[in-house]
């Protein structure tokens, strides 16, 4: 399942996402405890997978009244990319700010930022993110970055196989935010899912 991109048919038309939305809902929102990861005090991510994405998704038809095919794979098209391939984690990075002296202070600091997550492994080898493209250009900046982008990890076997021993760490490597965060137990085995 992993790594099999969401089709038209994937996607529920309103009247019947409305039957399964609280179900769903509920299940994602269980899915994101294991696949949320906090690295210190202004930064999230969280790893995306098919379910993850597929709830974005039909979120967005719902509040957008989106009803067409063409509308919905409009959608697709922008959030596919987050569905992992094997050996790729895929992750939306949030820097959390929530007042406006937050944001003027801290986004200018973090230019680059969708390049300085990495993840430490247990063998001492580094991945380091790299930006979703079609988001990248949108959105970067020289003076200011975005509180959202979009990132993969792309891992070889060997580092697959060193990110199943455990011991990782979710690192942000910037010259003005330097965090890292162990990844607990059950969110390695969670993401173990997106990388085999």
């Amino acid at each position: 399942m992993a790594g099999r991109k969401l089709a038209l048919d994937d996607i529920a038309d309103a009247r019947a996402y409305e039957r399964e939305r609280e179900a769903f809902r509920a299940h994602v929102i269980e899915l994101k405890k294991r696949r949320r990861v906090g690295v210190g005090p202004i930064v999230t991510l969280v790893f995306e997978n098919r379910d993850t994405v597929r709830f974005q998704i039909q979120e967005m038809a719902r509040v957008e009244r989106i009803l067409t095919d063409e509308g919905i794979q409009a959608e697709l098209d922008v959030y596919n990319p987050l569905v992992p391939e094997p050996g790729t984690l895929a992750a939306t990075l949030f820097v959390e700010l929530t007042t406006k002296d937050e944001l003027q202070e801290w986004l200018p600091k973090l230019v680059g930022i969708e390049r300085a997550v990495q993840l430490r492994l247990g063998d001492g080898s580094v991945v380091t993110c790299e930006p979703e493209a079609a988001h990248e250009k949108q959105l970067t900046r020289d003076e200011v970055t975005a509180s959202v982008h979009y990132v993969f990890f792309r891992l070889d076997p060997a580092q697959v196989d060193a990110f199943a021993a455990g011991d990782v760490a979710l690192e942000v490597a910037h010259p003005a935010y330097a965090h890292s965060t162990p990844l607990p137990p059950a969110t390695v085995e969670e993401l173990l899912t997106d990388l085999r």
